[in-house]
């Protein structure tokens, strides 16, 4: 990884911050894309002790609004002279149904289309620093969860597990479609379920899920254990040339029926291109 740049969004706190350590201890140069500038600043400053002599840096954005997703993927782009790793990672679990202004569900906007948005606002920068690697944040959550396209929004029925589930469907469903997309130009893109990890996830829920979330961290895995399969996907060598797959325990592994079809990522994907405004 030695002079490598590693974009990551969610890598302020839990499995994107301990990735984004050991990639830098590894000689990566890491670029964070934060919204709460403390946590950014703190863990810009972890970097930096943890891997001097490396130029880290920086971006906040609110990366539940379509506007700042194009905003700092395009400020990335035009920093950076390449990239050699992106990770999707941030994410989150809402307790209540609310809309972004750009009235999307909180879940689908945060835990898809930030992806979605922020990998084709760097895609060109990508291309062009080939041989490069994406790597999407899943979950198990996606076994059982089914997507209605006429209902992305979950304005019929909504449940905070249920939307959950259906995001983390969308980020395997993308991944497919984005490896179809990419094959060919050296550039492979992979997702993966990192386990049931102790981390500030769900934390600000609200309500029961919040409660529920603390109780079950007690049976959880560490954040480090979590992070391993990010750090496996973003530097071993074993995956150079692996595209398109779902891993857990950095073995690739079945997703649900729902996840490999084909049909479902690709129109996944055209009506994500519609919502953002971007060329399908």
């Amino acid at each position: 990884m030695r002079g490598k740049t590693v974009v990551i969004t969610g890598g302020t706190s839990g499995i994107g911050e301990v990735a984004a350590v050991a990639l830098a201890k590894m000689g990566a140069r890491i670029v964070l894309v934060a919204r709460d500038k403390s946590r950014g600043d703190a863990t810009l400053a972890r970097l930096r002790d943890s891997a001097p002599g490396i130029a880290h840096s920086v971006h906040f954005a609110d990366l539940l609004r379509l506007a700042e997703m194009k905003r700092v993927a395009a400020q990335i782009a035009d920093h950076e002279s390449r990239i050699d790793v992106l990770i999707n990672n941030a994410g989150a679990l809402f307790a209540t149904r609310r809309l972004t202004e750009d009235g999307l569900e909180y879940t689908f906007a945060l835990n898809h289309m930030a992806y979605f948005v922020m990998t084709e606002g760097l895609r060109e920068r990508l291309l062009a620093s080939g041989p490069a690697r994406i790597i999407n944040t899943a979950s198990a959550a996606h076994q059982g969860a089914t997507l209605d396209f006429d209902d992305l929004q979950s304005a019929k029925s909504f449940g905070a597990r249920k939307a959950y589930g259906r995001s983390k469907l969308c980020n395997i469903l993308f991944t497919r479609e984005l490896a179809r997309r990419l094959h060919g130009t050296g550039v492979t893109a992979n997702c993966l379920h990192p386990g049931f990890v102790a981390t500030r996830f769900g934390d600000q829920s609200g309500g029961l899920i919040s409660r529920l979330v603390w109780l079950a961290k007690f049976f959880a895995i560490s954040p480090a254990k979590g992070a391993e399969t990010i750090v496996y996907l973003a530097s071993s060598p074993d995956v150079a040339e692996t595209t398109g797959q779902y891993f857990y325990k950095s073995v690739p592994t079945t997703p649900s029926s729902w996840a490999q079809d084909n049909r479902s990522a690709l129109l996944l994907w055209q009506r994500s291109a519609a919502l953002a405004g971007m060329k399908e």
